[in-house]
């Protein structure tokens, strides 16, 4: 199974900008796509972003223009660029990989933005 340790996530302000880190326990070159999902408190957890392995990028309408998905095959770990922060960007953060046809979860990362 595969381990997945995130990171980068904490307090800003609005508008701000923060990067979140997926670290993976092995290569990430064989995963068939990675991503986020975002839970606010009393909400569902609902997709922030993805990214295939070939590259292709998917945002929730609420993160496109403000926040950049990527992934380094070298470092086994994607990036969550978030920028232009807004209070109802607060959450936890789940960096996923889906392998197999199987999905694999991080820990979370607690993102909370101040007004």
């Amino acid at each position: 199974q595969v381990q997945l340790v995130e990171s980068g996530g904490g307090l800003v302000q609005v508008g701000g900008s923060l990067r979140l880190s997926c670290a993976a326990s092995g290569s990430i070159r064989s995963f068939v796509a990675m991503g986020w999902h975002r839970q606010a408190p009393g909400k569902q957890r609902e997709l922030v972003a993805a990214i295939g392995s070939s590259g292709s990028t998917v945002y929730a309408d609420s993160a496109k223009g403000r926040f950049t998905i990527s992934r380094d095959n070298a470092r086994n770990t994607a990036y969550l660029q978030m920028s232009s922060l807004k209070p109802e960007d607060t959450g936890v953060y789940y960096c996923w990989v889906d392998l197999s046809s199987v999905r694999s979860w991080g820990q979370g990362s607690q993102v909370t933005v101040s007004s």
